[in-house]
């Protein structure tokens, strides 16, 4: 509780107040404010109950903690290049972040089988290692094929788990119970979001026209295009619809594991108020938008 006390005691009303009347003082306040967050959940995922857990989580809980731990390194960095005011980086980190929030609060929406069979689909390639080994590939007469190997066994052994065991997850195609990540999406957060957030993200991953047309190409007044090899600016809004994904799973874990005291809650609760006041500022003072085909005129 001390390490969250002396991140959030600096937000005072002045504070807040001298930063929220211009775009340089909220950009200002973001780069803080977004760090802070993400060192509050930091601390989040390193607290425990001593009276639930006297030393660590269970493999029932472990899966959801990975993934909060996750969110927290993947919103890291996304702030990092916030400050660098570079965009696509940060475009590039959104998708796995959502995808972690959305299935973290699938699993604590869900009972104990939905964990189990999170844990059990993650063996999907792993199972492949343990065929190509039995079907004689050289690779694993190589000290790296060794350690790999060694690994994956390892793995199972420690969930008491063989090759036999994965019959559910064959049967849903290695799916988390069945249902796409669109389905899971539309049951945590709303289908309606789910093309231009999670669906349009994935061309930052996988690349598109669409995406080049965004990112990399300046359209000429003639028609035709040119490169555009420099980065694009971020602003406020690429990080607060991100902060927004993060809050219902640390709220649900706090519950989940005996945390969800009045002044933790009372710290998501904040996040949520200032994350959201941060965006309808931003968007009221807000009168312009990025040319980068005149940025990048000779």
């Amino acid at each position: 509780m001390i390490e969250l006390t002396q991140i959030t005691e600096k937000y005072q009303p002045p504070y807040i107040e001298k930063h929220f009347s211009s775009l340089e003082g909220l950009h200002i306040f973001s780069v803080q404010f977004f760090k802070d967050v993400a060192d509050i959940y930091d601390v989040l995922t390193r607290m425990r109950n001593v009276e639930r857990n006297p030393t660590g989580y269970s493999i029932d809980d472990a899966p959801i903690l990975g993934l909060l731990v996750r969110i927290c390194k993947l919103l890291k960095e996304c702030v990092k290049y916030h400050e660098q005011d570079n965009a696509e980086v940060i475009a590039i980190f959104e998708r796995p972040l959502i995808e972690a929030t959305t299935i973290a609060s699938y699993l604590m929406l869900n009972d104990d089988a939905a964990i189990a069979d999170y844990r059990k689909c993650s063996y999907k390639d792993r199972l492949r290692v343990l065929r190509e080994m039995e079907n004689g590939s050289a690779f694993f007469d190589t000290k790296a094929g060794k350690r790999l190997l060694a690994a994956v066994k390892d793995k199972m052994d420690f969930e008491g788990l063989t090759k036999d065991d994965f019959a559910e997850q064959k049967k849903n195609k290695w799916r988390l119970q069945g249902k796409s990540f669109r389905d899971i999406f539309a049951e945590i957060e709303h289908d309606d979001l789910y093309p231009a957030t999670y669906g349009m993200m994935s061309e930052s991953i996988h690349g598109s026209w669409n995406e080049s047309m965004d990112w990399g190409l300046v359209r000429n007044e003639d028609g035709t295009f040119s490169a555009f090899t420099d980065y694009h600016p971020a602003d406020i809004r690429y990080v607060t619809p991100i902060i927004n994904f993060t809050i219902k799973p640390f709220q649900l874990w706090l519950q989940r594991v005996d945390l969800s005291d009045d002044n933790l809650k009372g710290t998501i609760n904040w996040i949520e108020r200032v994350n959201t006041r941060l965006f309808h500022t931003f968007d009221s003072l807000y009168d312009g938008g990025y040319d980068a085909r005149k940025t990048n005129e000779p």
